[in-house]
């Protein structure tokens, strides 16, 4: 049975153990395997040339080490220039073994069920068998991402759901997704995350199919670099989220200074009526400079102007109204200073904001 997907498996200093694993997908209906040898020492040669004899594969080769990311845009380019219109996708499978052959061809069978959707095979990291930093790390990552960046929209408009497994290197790619994906940035591990943040931007539908966990020798092969790798990783998805902080700092300053210039000014009026001009105020002149930096900069929405402006200052009419509220009534309940009070409101309601921002104000689609 000849399978709908090629399949890509980017290597590194493979053992003895690829060329089995290879013939092993051959037996189970692959009949063409992209090989990517990204950089690896003399003595796999013979590795890659056996590999590269088989009519079924076809051997891609980067003199020095490029990065994972690097190999499978490679990868993608070398089949949308040879199989593209004979395939209906890819699939990234890692060359160590994870990745058993029966897992791969359920990914296979699920990109025709759902062509354009980015098919993930995501691994249980609550078994015994999973390595600590391994179980720790996607852990971390997952919880993260779903914080900052959102939930999977799912195949068929269902209830979204968190990425499982963040780090997973079995990833089925439908022809309607590779040329975006071309075009992403990262050359080494964080292209994947980029993939999966880029997926979760454009609200692309994403299906989570759960696939064995497998670790050889405690995953003490791979060649993630724990350092310089999580912090590109941690990079791209607190991206938007750091853009949002610095766009808000500096819309607060101007916010603020204007308040407490009006507090001030306005100190004849009774404390009610000086809180509510002051506070409207400031937020109008702060609001437009915010709204234009978060549509251009922050969330990157260049779409629908009418739209997120009329949302925005929804949102914003909202915060006005609960920040002079609280501040009033803990000033008035405390006698505590109306510029300190104003500073604990605003933080509070600043982690609200940017959820409510990024999930309905300037989000695309």
């Amino acid at each position: 049975m000849q399978r709908n997907c090629v399949l890509i498996v980017p290597s590194v200093n493979p053992d003895a153990k690829l060329l089995p694993y290879l013939k092993d997908l051959v037996k189970n209906g692959f009949q063409k395997i992209i090989l990517i040898d990204d950089g690896s020492r003399p003595e796999c040669k013979a590795t890659f040339d056996a590999a590269g004899a088989m009519p079924e594969c076809d051997l891609l080769v980067h003199t020095v080490n490029m990065g994972k990311g690097r190999a499978l845009k490679d990868a993608l380019n070398y089949y949308c220039q040879h199989f593209r219109q004979d395939y209906s996708g890819v699939i990234t499978v890692d060359s160590d073994g994870q990745h058993k052959a029966k897992d791969v061809t359920r990914l296979d069978a699920a990109i025709c069920d759902c062509p354009e959707t980015l098919v993930l095979g995501v691994r249980d990291f609550d078994g015994p068998t999973v390595p600590f930093k391994s179980r720790f790390g996607n852990k971390l990552t997952k919880t993260i991402m779903k914080l900052l960046i959102g939930k999977a929209e799912q195949t068929g408009g269902e209830q979204k759901e968190a990425i499982v497994d963040t780090q997973t290197g079995l990833r089925a790619i439908p022809n309607a997704l590779i040329l975006r994906y071309l075009t992403l940035n990262g050359e080494r591990f964080e292209y994947e995350t980029n993939m999966l943040i880029d997926a979760l931007h454009s609200h692309t539908p994403v299906r989570q199919i759960e696939i064995d966990t497998v670790y050889v020798n405690e995953n003490s092969e791979t060649h993630f670099r724990p350092v310089a790798d999580s912090f590109a990783i941690y990079h791209l998805i607190f991206a938007t989220f750091f853009k949002y902080l610095l766009a808000s700092l500096s819309a607060f300053l101007i916010d603020y200074s204007v308040y407490c210039l009006l507090i001030y000014a306005l100190g004849a009026l009774d404390l009610k009526t000086k809180i509510w001009i002051s506070a409207s105020a400031a937020r109008v002149v702060s609001s437009l400079y915010n709204y234009t930096v978060n549509m251009a900069v922050v969330f990157q929405n260049h779409k629908g102007r009418k739209k997120t402006f009329f949302k925005y200052y929804a949102l914003c009419a909202a915060q006005l109204c609960c920040c002079a509220s609280f501040v009033y009534l803990i000033c008035q309940g405390m006698g505590l200073s109306e510029t300190i009070v104003k500073l604990v409101v605003d933080a509070l309601l600043f982690i609200v904001s940017f959820q409510i921002q990024k999930n309905w104000v300037f989000r695309e689609g």
